[in-house]
């Protein structure tokens, strides 16, 4: 008997500043008895999905840095939309500013959770691939801090829910292939990822065309190379003056979108997805049993960036070179 699972992409349009959190968790519960009333079993919410997204600003005083973040989950703010999926019986994965306890210290986290239809936490899962700069630079137009104000994280797990197996990342993650490779070697099926994405990006404006592109090609890379589903969704629009993409979409194990939300705005999109799809690819083509050559892989592990010999020709170890 197929293993299908109705999921829902849950895009937010803007946050402003000015924004409770009240206000943002009612527009969450909104979205989710919409996807309800469509039949999902699971609806995914975008990256930091609980404020404005703070790392365009510098800040330096850190009880203001820390009233973005969330110390426990859930709590007051957010238990209606915990309650709620408990009643309607919808899980969900949501993304948010974590302030967590370590070792007698505060760490702060980008964060994702996964929740089953029961309203408990199944997993959580803390942002590996962390961009933008640490330090405050007046030229841009806005800022991107996130190295400033988010530790990363330190590895791709899975979780079996839904009846399936599911893996999280967030926003930068998706544009990295080892996202997607770590978690197809634990046999992933579906992987959620929640994302922000302003159009200009500052050391790059030449891509600012391109951004809807690379948000799609990424991801159907992902899932067709490891032949899982992977579902990426937005906080878009005009936020505090900075535009972001929307591109909300459900791309199948063979590459395909199969739905996609149309709007910057809030917005709900709906597919049907059949876990046992994954096989077609995870047998044939990406069998990785099969047909993974690990031993020529080393490099992956064995070097973090790009390493060129003095003419700036590729530098190859004398042991690996033919």
């Amino acid at each position: 008997m197929a293993r299908f699972v109705n999921v829902a992409l849950g895009q937010l349009g803007p946050i402003q500043r000015s924004d409770t959190r009240a206000q943002v968790v009612a527009r969450l519960c909104e979205l989710m008895r919409e996807a309800h009333a469509l039949g999902a079993d699971l609806i995914v919410y975008p990256e930091l999905a609980l404020t404005t997204f703070f790392p365009r600003w510098y800040i330096e005083d850190q009880a203001e840095i820390n009233s973005f973040f969330e110390s426990t989950m859930p709590n007051a703010a957010t238990q209606p939309l915990f309650d709620l999926a408990r009643e309607l019986r919808v899980g969900f994965y949501l993304g948010y500013a974590e302030l967590a306890q370590e070792a007698g210290e505060l760490v702060r986290y980008n964060t994702s959770i996964l929740v089953d239809k029961q309203g408990h936490i199944l997993n959580k899962y803390h942002k590996v691939h962390v961009p933008g700069h640490a330090e405050h630079e007046p030229w841009r137009r806005f800022q991107h801090l996130e190295k400033r104000y988010f530790k990363p994280g330190h590895h791709f797990g899975v979780t079996q829910a839904f009846g399936g197996v599911i893996g999280m990342a967030l926003c930068n993650d998706r544009r990295w292939a080892e996202t997607y490779r770590v978690m197809g070697l634990q046999g992933v099926e579906m992987v959620l990822i929640g994302y922000n994405t302003p159009v200009h990006n500052a050391p790059a404006p030449g891509h600012d065309d391109l951004s809807l592109f690379h948000n799609r090609l990424s991801m159907q890379a992902g899932a067709y190379q490891n032949g899982t589903w992977v579902a990426g969704v937005a906080k878009a629009g005009l936020e505090e003056g900075v535009d972001s993409i929307g591109g909300s979409c459900l791309i199948a194990p063979s590459g395909e979108v199969v739905t996609a939300c149309i709007t910057k705005g809030d917005e709900v999109a709906i597919a049907r997805c059949n876990l046992d799809f994954c096989a077609i690819y995870k047998k044939t083509t990406f069998n990785f049993d099969l047909h993974r050559q690990p031993q020529a892989y080393g490099l992956i592990v064995e070097r973090k960036g790009e390493t060129l010999a003095a003419d700036g020709s590729p530098l190859v170890p004398a042991s690996k070179a033919d």
